[in-house]
């Protein structure tokens, strides 16, 4: 009896803690080697049970058992006593196949079915033998029999298996195999014995190192198609695509590789890490798993059992290196970590008490290099042969089953030179098109690393794309919006002075019993222009604001403003006092129009002109000729309007719009005939709103007629990434505005200039389909990272309000916590922190609930953040003291 290997111990506990405890019937720890035998000489089945009867005898392995001692909390292994008599210490089994379905039924049983052994017994290995239509009665196996050798993988790995093979030639062969009789031989037992007591300080010190800051409990942010809950068990699950490289592709990486002087696998882990990168939308620092046969000094090469350790390899990505400089870097890095990659998985994770789920574990690389006539592949036993089942005979694509959820698996086929890859995903997370999509991009990527004409291992790896050639296409495609308009881009309120000697008698706005034709509308204009101009000696650029309900006034007021230059800067009556005056002070406005209600809203220290005291005296004469206007020099430059965010997340930013912004929105609207002159436009927005000016000004511009709401006669409504994965929306073209008024910070951070042309980032995170129809996922304001976790708060806030409370709001506090305040009155903490651990992983519950009566709102009717009351932890710290 001994302790358990840590190698063992990592297998007994994985398959019971990370898997699901309901589906206990199906494991992925079986290892069925599946060998088809030739025609020619048949092979004896009593000398095949008699030779294994001998490798068993031999190999300790084959007969240990694996007893957890819940008194001890240990986990031990004991070999079980070798007698001739005793037939059962391993599992002898015949069965009959017709066709290859059946025979992929059997074989699907000996690699998924948890029933086979019994490892507290040491049974771990079996032989079954499988006769093609009949049993034979002459104790032979003959053509198209099958032998599946199937073992515990607790007990063995696959470099045992060469093993297994010489052994079990030479004792059908010969009839005899020695067993190592005296106490000089290492055994699998002694060697979990001395792992246990080897001090390893070098590798200690190294994992300690290399590891010290690195988030090994955070996620990659994978194109995911779902979550795993923290409920929620592994179902093995997964689904397997593979492509081949061809024979040109595979020389220029083999020839790359052999004139840089680094190993094939050094390479191709090099292409992984770039293709996580970019498939993690710039992740830097990137951590995965790696299984490795940990076979370190000669003496444990020759005996059977599990020595595999898995540990990390962390990659810290430059994204301004070349793939040179990163080829490099992960050639050292994998190199020393492989110096100390006998250091047991939990011995590394001891290192990191505060890490209770290692995600490095979730994301996997291999290499893998064989022959096809490779020892293993093909064996023959006396004059016997046996070949290896094809792997596509064995399992079904949707079959597959893996520990890991995402894994790149290269193979290097040595006789033919040439290298194929499997992306393999596990259905828990992703849908199959998903991986389909992520392989095929990951071979367009190799591709444009080693054929590709333009030197792309020159560039920054930054720019690699993993855009498909069909994906370009079709953005090329939507972005071709190059439109050839009739008439250059003028100014506003030149084409409404159009309109009007088009359409002098038609309505242009209408309001209740209230409403003015073209000429009219023209004549009020051209009346409050020059009242601004003499009276108030208003110049080209300067900010008029207007704070007015919905009425005709509104429109005249702002046609009026652009006709003499003026920027318009609407204020919303309903905003409060202190808003108006931030805005007004923020603006640094010439005159404010207003009418006698709106007026009593700021300080008499404000110069205002009050419309009714213009418009509705008739008598008003000016010494000043009406050709006076032609005089005012505006272009489709100058800005035109400035309007104000709501100011949600801190002081309201100014965004200005240019003349030919507008106009180019208003042209392209007409274009693809959204509204036309024959339209009436319902002018519903409010002021506040920018969407208001595009109702006005857009009826006015292309003759058509505005049927204005009273107030209250409405109800206000509340750089590219590849197709399928999320990204933040860039909008481009003439309507991008010019930027926020005076606040050239802000605008350095909105907009962003790509290849000359300037764009708005929208901080809207939405994802495009195959259609090119872009779907809203959330704002990239409220996607945060907390405690190396990336979040989406709108992810958690959606669902709170699949329960019955009326309104929510989720916060990030101090960078340590999360705090869900909570619009109810008939639900508690408790029952809104358990629905939280039924539906998101543990990282995204809350760490606090504060139920209140009602959220604070602002002016626009958006939840007011700065107005939420600080949160009390208190509760949070004596729940943990009493725990």
């Amino acid at each position: 009896i001994a302790p358990a290997s840590y190698a063992q111990a990592r297998i007994w506990h994985d398959e019971r803690i990370r898997f699901d405890p309901d589906q206990s019937q199906v494991t992925i720890y079986n290892m069925p080697f599946i060998y088809h035998v030739h025609s020619g000489q048949p092979l004896s089945i009593h000398q095949l049970h008699n030779a294994l009867q001998l490798v068993v005898a031999k190999h300790q392995s084959l007969r240990t058992s694996l007893v957890f001692h819940r008194e001890y909390h240990t986990l031990t292994q004991r070999i079980i006593d070798f007698n001739h008599q005793n037939n059962t210490l391993f599992i002898f089994i015949k069965s009959i196949y017709e066709t290859n379905e059946q025979l992929n039924n059997i074989i699907d049983e000996e690699r998924h079915s948890s029933q086979l052994f019994n490892l507290a017994q040491g049974l771990v290995f079996r032989c079954h033998l499988v006769y093609y239509k009949e049993i034979s009665s002459n104790d032979l196996l003959s053509d198209k029999d099958v032998i599946i050798f199937n073992f515990l993988h607790a007990i063995f790995d696959f470099s045992s298996m060469n093993i297994f093979l010489h052994d079990l030639n030479q004792a059908y062969t010969t009839g005899q195999l020695p067993v190592n009789g005296d106490n000089t031989t290492l055994r699998y037992l002694d060697y979990a014995v001395i792992e246990q007591q080897m001090l390893m300080t070098g590798a200690k010190m190294f994992w300690l190192d290399i590891l010290h800051d690195g988030k090994l409990d955070q996620s990659l942010p994978l194109p995911y198609d779902r979550y795993r809950l923290s409920n929620e068990h592994r179902t093995h699950r997964g689904t397997s695509i593979s492509f081949d490289f061809g024979q040109d592709l595979s020389h220029y990486l083999i020839t790359y590789a052999s004139l840089n002087n680094i190993s094939l696998e050094h390479l191709t882990l090099a292409t992984y890490f770039i293709f996580l990168f970019k498939l993690t939308n710039g992740e830097k620092d990137l951590c995965i798993g790696m299984t490795i046969d940990n076979r370190y000094r000669d003496e444990l090469k020759s005996i059977i059992g599990l020595f595999e350790n898995v540990i990390p390899l962390r990659c810290q990505v430059n994204p301004q290196w070349s793939f040179h400089q990163l080829y490099k870097y992960v050639h050292e890095t994998a190199k020393n970590t492989m110096d100390y990659s006998y250091f047991p998985l939990q011995r590394i994770l001891q290192q990191h008490p505060n890490v209770s789920k290692p995600t490095f574990l979730d994301i996997s690389f291999e290499y893998i290099s064989s022959m096809i006539k490779h020892h293993t592949n093909e064996i023959i036993f006396d004059e016997s042969q046996l070949s290896l089942v094809p792997f596509s005979l064995k399992i079904g694509e949707n079959e597959i089953m893996s520990n890991f959820d995402f894994i790149a698996s290269f193979q290097l086929n040595l006789d033919m030179s040439e290298l194929s890859c499997t992306i393999n995903g596990s259905l828990d997370l992703f849908n199959t098109e998903t991986v389909i999509k992520a392989t095929q991009r990951f071979h367009s990527m190799i591709n444009q690393l080693f054929t590709s004409m333009d030197s792309q291992m020159n560039k920054p790896i930054y720019e690699i794309s993993l855009t498909l050639s069909t994906e370009q296409l079709l953005l090329q495609s939507m972005n071709n919006t190059q439109v050839a308009f009739a008439s250059p881009v003028t100014c506003i309120h030149h084409e409404f002075v159009c309109q009007v000697i088009k359409h002098p008698q038609k309505l242009a706005v209408d309001l209740d019993d209230q409403s003015l034709t073209y000429s009219e509308l023209l004549y009020y204009v051209q009346l409050l222009s020059l009242n601004l101009l003499n009276e108030y000696h208003v110049f080209v650029g300067d900010v008029i604001c207007q704070c007015v309900e919905r009425s005709l006034s509104m429109v005249i007021g702002m046609m009026a403003i652009e006709m003499i230059g003026g920027i318009y800067c609407p204020l919303s009556p309903r905003d409060p006092p202190h808003r108006l005056h931030a805005l007004i002070q923020q603006t640094d406005c010439r005159l404010i129009l207003a009418h006698y209600q709106t007026k009593r809203k700021f300080d008499d220290s404000i110069s205002s002109l009050i419309y009714d005291s213009v418009l509705v005296n008739e008598n008003t004469e000016y010494s000043v000729d009406i050709g006076r206007l032609s005089d005012v020099l505006v272009t489709s430059e100058n800005i035109a309007y400035v309007v104000f965010t709501s100011g949600s997340t801190g002081m309201p930013k100014g965004v200005q719009i240019r003349h030919r912004n507008l106009m180019a929105c208003i042209d392209s609207l007409v274009h693809i005939n959204l509204f036309s002159n024959n339209d009436t436009m319902i002018q519903m927005a409010s002021c506040s709103y920018d969407v208001h000016v595009q109702e006005i000004i857009g009826a006015l511009t292309v003759g058509a007629s505005i049927i204005m709401l009273h107030p209250e006669g409405n109800m206000d409504i509340e750089y590219f990434v590849a197709i399928d994965q999320e990204g933040e929306l860039f909008v481009g073209g003439m309507g991008v505005f010019a930027g926020y008024f005076r606040r050239d910070d802000l605008s350095a951070k909105a907009l962003i200039d790509i290849n000359g042309q300037l764009f708005y980032r929208t901080g809207d995170l939405v994802r495009m389909d195959d259609n090119g129809l872009f779907h809203y996922i959330d704002r990239k304001d409220f996607q945060i990272k907390l405690h190396g976790q990336r979040i989406e708060l709108g992810e958690i806030e959606q669902c709170l309000l699949r329960t019955s409370i009326s309104a929510c709001v989720v916060i990030k506090w101090n960078d340590d916590h999360l705090v869900a305040y909570v619009q109810t009155s008939d639900i508690d903490e408790n029952v809104l922190r358990k629905h939280c651990q039924s539906h998101l992983p543990p990282h995204m519950i809350p760490s606090l609930f504060v139920i209140l009566d009602k959220l604070p709102l602002n002016s626009n009717g958006k939840i007011d953040r700065k107005l939420l009351p600080p949160p009390d932890f208190s509760s949070i710290h004596l729940t943990n003291h009493d725990e």
